[in-house]
This record gives C-alpha cells, sequence and structure tokens, in this order.
C-alpha cells in the first residue's frame, strides 16, 4: 500500500487551502492509499532551518536532526510514497509556515559536494497547491508564476518531480460587509465561488488520484 502524506501549511484548517489539500487526500485515499494529512499550525512550535548543520554530519547526513514539531512530519515524509502540500499565498509568497518547512525539508538534501546534488537516493512525486486572492491572470505580470517556478524547480531538485495546481480570485471570508474592503466586489466574489470552487475540488481530488496511480 502507498503512502501519501498531505500537508496544509494554512493557519485556516477549513478555507480554500485546506479544503484542496483534504480534496486531493480523499482523491490519494480513494485510490487506496494510505494517507496522514497535517495542518501545519496544529502542530506543536517549530521553527525553519537554525543552520546547525546537523544534517552535514555523520551519522544524520540527510536528515534535519532537530526535534520541534516539523520533526515528525519530515519523519512521515521520507517514508512516504507521494506528497501533497499546499500553502495561501501571502504577500506574494508562500505562508511562513510553509516556508519554515521548505528549509527544514529541502537544505537537509543538500550535500554541498562538487560529486553530487543530493544526499537521498529517493524520490517521489510532489503536488503543490496555492490558492491566492490575485486573480491568475495577474500572476506573469506580478512575478507570481516565477515564484511557483522556483519553489517546483526546488522541491523537484530535492523531494520528486512537482506539478502546481493554483486556485485564485478566491473567496477570503464568508462576510465582506464586516470589513471596510473597497478594492472588492463581495458579490461577485461570492458568486465566483459558488460556481468554481467545487470544480476546483473535484480537480484536486483528481490529482490525488493521480499521484497514487500514475505518479508524474
Amino acid at each position: 500500500m502507498k503512502k501519501i502524506v498531505a500537508i496544509n501549511c494554512s493557519p485556516r484548517a477549513t478555507w480554500n487551502t485546506a479544503t484542496l489539500v483534504k480534496a486531493a487526500a480523499e482523491g490519494a485515499g480513494e485510490e487506496g492509499a494510505k494517507v496522514e494529512v497535517f495542518d501545519l499550525y496544529r502542530l506543536e512550535k517549530f521553527s525553519g532551518c537554525i543552520s546547525c548543520f546537523g544534517c552535514k554530519r555523520d551519522p544524520n547526513r540527510g536528515r534535519c536532526i532537530c526535534r520541534d514539531g516539523l520533526a515528525p512530519l519530515l519523519d512521515a515524509i521520507r517514508s512516504a510514497d507521494g506528497l501533497i502540500i499546499g500553502t495561501p499565498n501571502y504577500l506574494g509568497d508562500v505562508s511562513a509556515g510553509f516556508r519554515a518547512l521548505y528549509e527544514r525539508l529541502v537544505f537537509q538534501d543538500l550535500p554541498y559536494r562538487k560529486d553530487s546534488l543530493s544526499y537521498s537516493t529517493k524520490r517521489i512525486p510532489v503536488l503543490m497547491i496555492m490558492t491566492s486572492n490575485c486573480p491568475e491572470e495577474f500572476f506573469d505580470r506580478i512575478g507570481y508564476d516565477r515564484m511557483l517556478r522556483n519553489y517546483q524547480e526546488t522541491l523537484g531538485a530535492h523531494v520528486g518531480n512537482t506539478r502546481l495546481m493554483v486556485y485564485g480570485d478566491t473567496l477570503q471570508v464568508k462576510d465582506y460587509g464586516r470589513y471596510d474592503w473597497t478594492m472588492f466586489d463581495a458579490e461577485a466574489k461570492q458568486k465566483r465561488h459558488s460556481e468554481v470552487f467545487e470544480a476546483e475540488k473535484q480537480k484536486a481530488k483528481s490529482l490525488g488520484r493521480t499521484i497514487v496511480r500514475e505518479g508524474w
């Protein structure tokens, strides 16, 4: 039985990012995989890489030695056959939690050697999901496409082939009337969400099935 690790890297455990990650996890489960789902912001206290270089020395080469809230998650990824990871776009980048996990996941794999680019010989498929308030048609103009490609390429080099799923122009809150947000058309946001989001969930579920059935 294949094992899939799915991680919601949003502090909101029931909103856009979490829903799509859990839909992908559901799809993986429907293909017979054992799925572990984590809400990153519900873990014990953790940090990004602390630059201790313990992962560069025996007996822990290629393995982060920092035993905080991310340790069981890194252990789970190490034994997984696929990774689903989702983040909202915050200020033109991933969430702080995603970035902390990304640092710890990637840096442990860097050997800093001329004869090798990686400690690990195991590669697993990765589905990276990003949600954004910004409509997707503006991504290239404001640099979001480039940012996503950078994460895709680095995850591809140190974890495994990475596929992106992006959902833009999200519904941020149920009641826009509670906030003085004159930038948004609340009715249009609600309308788009009701018309599009279910299809996005089904797309995520389909990708979850594919990561188990075929990989990429």
